[in-house]
């Protein structure tokens, strides 16, 4: 079980670093996504997997159950699952903003942000500027 999941998390992460690399800002996003989902379940399986107690405490005794699965993995997935589908809407409607300003979404075609190719001007000394001022 543990190794399926180790499998499956690296397949994840090795995905997310091919779609990361791409120059399109939809398959951008993929990976983005797949990457959080890979750090989720790396997170998950902190926390026991396949262990069949519940993470419950019973009235009068102090800790968990031996053998018990740990509820803070479990808690700090299912919040970063909400945080990651928030951001990943957000960030798909960036993207479809730059394809209406830009007319494609890719990253090569979006050169309307940066400055004009202009040779830079000359540094005049500090001193001849305070001069012609006065």
């Amino acid at each position: 079980m543990e190794a399926l999941l180790a499998l499956s998390i690296g397949v994840l992460v090795a995905a997310a670093a091919y779609l990361l690399m791409a120059r399109d800002l939809p398959r951008m996003l993929l990976g983005f996504v797949l990457l959080g989902n890979a750090v989720n379940l790396t997170i998950f399986a902190s926390g026991r997997i396949g262990t069949m107690v519940p993470p419950l405490v019973e009235y009068g005794v102090p800790t968990l159950a031996a053998g018990a699965a740990n509820p803070l993995p479990q808690a700090l997935v299912l919040t970063a699952i909400v945080i990651g589908f928030g951001l990943a809407a957000f960030a798909l409607v960036l993207v479809m903003r730059a394809y209406a300003d830009f007319g494609s979404v890719r990253s090569e075609d979006m050169d309307a942000a940066e400055g004009p190719d202009e040779p830079a001007a000359p540094q005049q000394d500090a001193v001849a500027v305070q001069r012609e001022a006065a």
